[in-house]
């Protein structure tokens, strides 16, 4: 039987109602201990973060052989910030249960209605003498073009077909989505209503937090309406095509599909950070993201972002750029001077043509560095190569230990680094490494081998290299790149491109997910590299994850010497939200667009 400590330190398994159920029952259990709200008040966040990190990596036999005020504080750490990330982790299962839902449902309704749907007699032929009608006589009106070709009584039955058939795919979505939720879903509601407290700045959203609190008192209720007397909100809860499954005949409010409105509410305003949750991370109150001083220095930190504290100002100034880019770009469409960017049409719609990039060729001068290279030094162990970095760069020394001292010797400890970021970079795995290590020892045993163990290796593993450590080592590896490079020789470093990768893993792994767009399980790494291929920022995100909210993140937390003022990335990496906050911290997001054709230019400003 596994302990609670061991429990304690897992993250959330597969997306599923079990693993709602399991993480809701460990915060319970952490509630339960009654750490007081205050404990950690007046300490650094870093601290805390420390000695959670130390906690991870000890034994049960570990906290029994520490003094009883550091055992105890080092359990306290790690019940204070697993609190917080399982808040965290819940609200992103109730994020991603409440969409598997829904996609569920709709994709079991697909396939099932695919050959389902009552067609008007000849409706292609009639669509097809429509279209005929409409292009050889665009300037007539309709009565008088396309009556005579295709009926007003047909045209009425082809869209009255329509109508209905939208109507029944959506009636049998409903149905699914209500069989699935009372089935399996919904006796896990309950217990996530009482785990987590959820908080509104807004009166916008406060018929959600009605909603929520009338789901609490009927929470252990097997009434299948709510009382008369109740006032149910259903404004900003419930859409209109859900109406007619949530009000019955009698005007009573069924509980089901109105609890499964509430859900896709709930999820859509925490989302939008219009709700958040009382002692979550990532999904706390967002007035906390300010600056303590915001409300007593913006003009300082409207300076910092270098914009105008006039709403009406920065608009204006935006809208007479954005006039400006447009009519460069109708100039250069007038004189040809676009690089072969031209207007067309493509099946009667108007189309944004842009020439395919030939492949460049390579340089004589880099093949000829490549064989210079390739002859001076030919093939470079990358144990070597990770041993002359650590010694021009000293990136070891950004390996901390979350032990409370560090007694082993600078040199044995710098070389089981290197060994033991070699088998983990390279996948070889620690105790390939330990066999190598002792394979290759004299048969006299008095060098290093005998202490290289394995045993050494993993203790070294578990107090010195985690996540902070390792972005710390890349940091000072990177910074030490740029620097040694030449301005003149690779040009400046200011852009930068990024773009997400799926690894496959096994399925037992706890950071695999299933990928619905690659297909398969695996993991999403996403990378951000700068213009000369030095990789300033990774991370793994989850599948369903925003790639724009990564591309953001790495921008602002990559914490390299890299001043990056263009950020290029794909159709995925942008969106209206991504070119807005690279407008708002000065960086130019230049994506490829892949529906660049059938885009809409539009100036600034009514009609």
């Amino acid at each position: 039987m596994r302990s609670f400590l061991q429990e304690l330190k897992e993250d959330p398994g597969p997306l599923q109602l079990e693993t709602l159920l399991n993480e809701i029952g460990k915060l319970e259990r952490v509630k339960a201990i009654g750490l007081p709200e205050h404990l950690f008040e007046g300490i650094s966040e870093k601290v805390v973060e420390a000695w959670r990190a130390r906690a991870m990596r000890m034994y049960p036999s570990d906290f029994a052989a520490a003094s009883p005020r550091v055992c105890l504080t080092l359990l306290a750490a790690l019940c204070w910030v697993r609190k917080t990330e399982m808040i965290d982790g819940l609200v992103e299962l109730l994020i991603q249960l409440v969409h598997k839902i829904s996609v569920r449902a709709e994709k079991k309704v697909e396939n099932e209605i695919a050959g389902e749907f009552r067609r008007v007699h000849g409706k292609n032929g009639i669509l097809a003498r429509l279209a005929q009608a409409a292009l050889d006589l665009p300037e007539e009106v309709v009565r008088e073009a396309i009556y005579p070709v295709v009926g007003a009584g047909t045209l009425a039955d082809i869209v009255a077909e329509a109508r209905a058939n939208e109507q029944a795919f959506n009636t049998r979505v409903r149905i699914k989505l209500r069989g699935s939720y009372s089935r399996h879903y919904r006796r896990g509601l309950p217990k996530l209503l009482r785990a987590l407290t959820f908080r509104c700045n807004n009166t916008a959203f406060r018929p959600v937090m009605d909603a929520l609190k009338l789901l609490q008192r009927y929470a252990d209720s097997e009434a299948v309406f709510y009382d008369r007397s109740e006032l149910v909100p259903l404004e900003h809860v419930v859409p209109e095509d859900w109406q007619e499954a949530v009000v019955g005949e009698r005007g009573r409010i069924e509980r089901i599909p109105y609890e499964l409105c509430a859900l896709v509410a709930l999820r859509k305003a925490i989302r939008r950070r219009e709700i958040w949750v009382e002692g979550a991370k990532t999904w706390r109150n967002p007035d906390g993201d300010l600056p303590a001083d915001f409300d007593d220095n913006r003009d300082v930190h409207y300076e910092a972002l270098a914009k105008p504290r006039d709403p009406a100002a920065f608009i204006a100034d935006l809208q007479r750029r954005h006039t400006a880019a447009l009519d460069r770009l109708d100039k250069a469409m007038r004189q040809h001077a676009t690089g072969g960017v031209k207007l067309t049409r493509k099946k009667g719609e108007a189309w944004i043509s842009v020439p395919p990039i030939g492949k460049q060729e390579e340089p004589a001068g880099l093949k000829a560095l490549k064989q210079e290279i390739s002859r001076r030094w030919g093939v470079i162990d990358l144990l070597d190569v990770l041993k002359d970095v650590a010694h021009v760069t000293g990136y070891t020394a950004a390996f901390t230990s979350v032990a409370s001292r560090t007694v082993t010797d600078a040199a044995v400890l710098q070389r089981r680094l290197l060994l033991c970021l070699y088998g983990l970079g390279t996948n070889v795995g620690i105790k390939r490494v330990a066999d190598g290590v002792a394979a290759a020892a004299p048969a006299d045993g008095q060098a290093g081998a005998q202490v290289d163990t394995e045993a050494a290796l993993r203790r070294t593993r578990r107090l010195f290299i985690n996540r902070d450590n390792l972005r710390a080592a890349i940091r000072t590896v990177v910074n030490a790149t740029l620097a040694a490079r030449d301005a003149g020789l690779w040009g400046a470093g200011t852009a930068c491109a990024s773009d997400s990768r799926k690894f496959g893993s096994w399925a037992a792994n706890v950071m695999t997910e299933w990928h619905q767009r690659y297909g398969g399980p695996g993991i999403m790494v996403y990378w951000h590299v700068e213009r000369k291929s030095v990789c300033i920022y990774s991370q793994v995100t989850s599948t369903t994850a925003s790639e724009v909210a990564s591309m953001i993140e790495g921008l602002l937390r990559h914490l390299t010497d890299a001043e990056i003022d263009r950020q290029y990335t794909d159709t995925h990496g942008a969106s209206i939200v991504g070119f807005a906050f690279s407008e708002l911290l000065d960086f130019k997001l230049l994506p490829r667009l892949k529906n660049i054709g059938s885009a809409r230019l539009y100036r600034p400003g009514r009609g």
